[in-house]
Formats: structure tokens, sequence, C-alpha cells
């Protein structure tokens, strides 16, 4: 089944203390690649978070956002160093002393950041792992099947393309024996105006026959059928196809190559020209595709 890289999924996880929103945006990329937005207390899942996404999204560029809300996220504790607190109270009392200072010591005089603080713990249990990871789950399984629906419409156009090109095809296989015969009654035209009437018979079957063999296409339209087939067949698989449908493409714009610089006629020429854009329509799509 065809599946879009393009996709959206969000979903909400309540407990009784925590609040969870997951939020999944892809696009189309090259690979798999993640990047992942979320509270520092969970920086230890980020493994976990991507292996489940892992399970659904096989290629795409994949952006996570978390967010975590409610009470007892992060718990503060006032931190004094009472070693250092009795050192610096002494050296007060010392300089009190030798200088016979008569003001009187406040509380004012020794609090210090650097010998009282305040820490915060950020909150971090398993019940709050569990809780992203089914929200990370059920956003997931909601942005693959807006992947699958956007992936039936890149499919049924892809197949539209993939019609008229097999159609071009066919044209271009009906009219390639007739190039070879339109050569061959042009050259004995010519022949005929600059030789008052004279035709060498040989000489031209000569000259036909190696016109024939390099503007012969019918193994390029042979292959080119091939691909159409793979191509199709390859619509079908249910695993992620875009980069196998991307190779094949390639090929068949390889042969298309091929067939333009072989053909010495206009009207196959046109036809190339038609497959050509026939085959950039689909490379549009198909980078669409995961």
């Amino acid at each position: 089944m065809v599946a879009s890289m393009t996709g959206f999924g969000r979903s909400k996880k309540d407990s009784g203390q925590y609040s969870i929103t997951v939020e999944i945006k892809t696009v189309n990329h090259r690979f798999s690649e993640f990047q992942i937005r979320m509270p520092r207390q969970l920086m230890q899942m980020e493994d976990k978070i991507k292996k489940k996404l892992g399970e659904h999204l096989k290629r795409g560029r994949i952006e996570v956002y978390i967010t975590i809300e409610g009470d007892g996220l992060a718990s503060r504790k006032v931190n004094v160093d009472w070693e250092l607190l009795d050192e610096y109270y002494q050296y007060i009392t010392a300089i009190k002393t030798k200088y016979n200072i008569q003001h009187e010591l406040s509380i004012q005089d020794v609090i210090r950041e650097e010998l009282i603080g305040i820490e915060e713990k950020e909150a971090g249990n398993e019940e709050l792992g569990q809780l992203v990871l089914a929200a990370a789950e059920e956003a997931c399984l909601q942005l693959a099947e807006m992947r699958k629906a956007e992936g039936l419409e890149l499919e049924k156009d892809v197949r539209s393309h993939l019609g008229l090109l097999s159609k071009r095809v066919a044209i271009l296989r009906e009219y390639a024996p007739k190039v070879v015969q339109l050569y061959q009654d042009r050259l004995e035209k010519r022949i005929k105006e600059y030789l008052d009437g004279q035709v060498d018979e040989p000489r031209i079957l000569t000259e036909v026959a190696v016109f024939a063999d390099k503007a012969d296409i019918n193994e390029e339209l042979t292959r080119l059928q091939s691909h159409i087939g793979q191509f199709e067949k390859t619509l079908q698989i249910s695993e992620p196809v875009g980069r196998k449908l991307d190779f094949i493409l390639q090929e068949m714009n390889r042969e298309a190559n091929t067939i333009g610089s072989k053909a010495n006629d206009a009207a196959i020429a046109a036809e190339v020209v038609e497959i050509k854009s026939l085959l950039e329509k689909m490379k549009e799509q198909i980078q669409n595709i995961e």
C-alpha cells in the first residue's frame, strides 16, 4: 500500500497528576530523520520514543513535540552549605572583634547565594514514561492513517500518468517500423533528384541497413514496457516503496533519453517529449511516497 510521507498526528493523555500532549509532523525526506523536542526529564526516553515511532514510520523527516502539564513536575528544597556557612560566620565574627565593630550580626549578613540556594528536582517516574509512550503511539497511528489516505490519492495520480505512459509506448512501438521505410523513401527521392532518376539500389540498401541499426528503438521500448510492469507491481507491495519507485523511474527516464537520441524522426521526438513530461510529473509525486 502506498503511503505519503506527509502527515500530522496529535494525542493527549491525562492521569491524576500529569497531562501529556504529543504532536507529530512528517514531511518528505530521503531517509528517516527524527527531531524530538521535549522536557529535560524525558531526555532519557528519546531512544524508546524513536523505537516506538519507528514501528510505524519508516521514512521521512519526523518532528515530534512533547509537552507536560500538571502538579508535581518539579520539587524544590533549600540547600545550605553548613560547613562553608560556619566558616563565613567565624570570619565575620573575627573581623568584628579585631576592629571593635559594634554592629549586630543579622541574618541578611550571612545569606549569600554561594551559601544558601534553592535546588530544583524534576519529576521522572515510570508512570510518566508510560503515559508519554502511549500518547506517542496514538499520535503516530493517527498520523499513519492520514499518510495512508494521502497515499491513496498519490497512487491514483501516479497510476493515471502510468496509463498515459503505457499508451505512448504503444504508439512508439507501432510507429517505429515505419521510420526505416520513411528514411528509405526520402533517400531514394533525394538520389533521384541529384542523379536524374538513376538509383544505386545496393548503395541505398546499405545506407538503409546502417540507419535501421542506429535508429532501432525496439530494445529500449521493450525495457521501458518492462519497467512499467515493474512499477505497477511495486505499487501493490505492502511495505514502503518510495525508493524502489524512484529507482525504476530513473531507469524509465534513461530509456526515454536513449530513444530520443537514437530516433532520427520528428514524430518520435515529439512522443519522447510527452513521455519525459509524464515521467517528471510522476517524479514529483513519488518524492512524497514513503
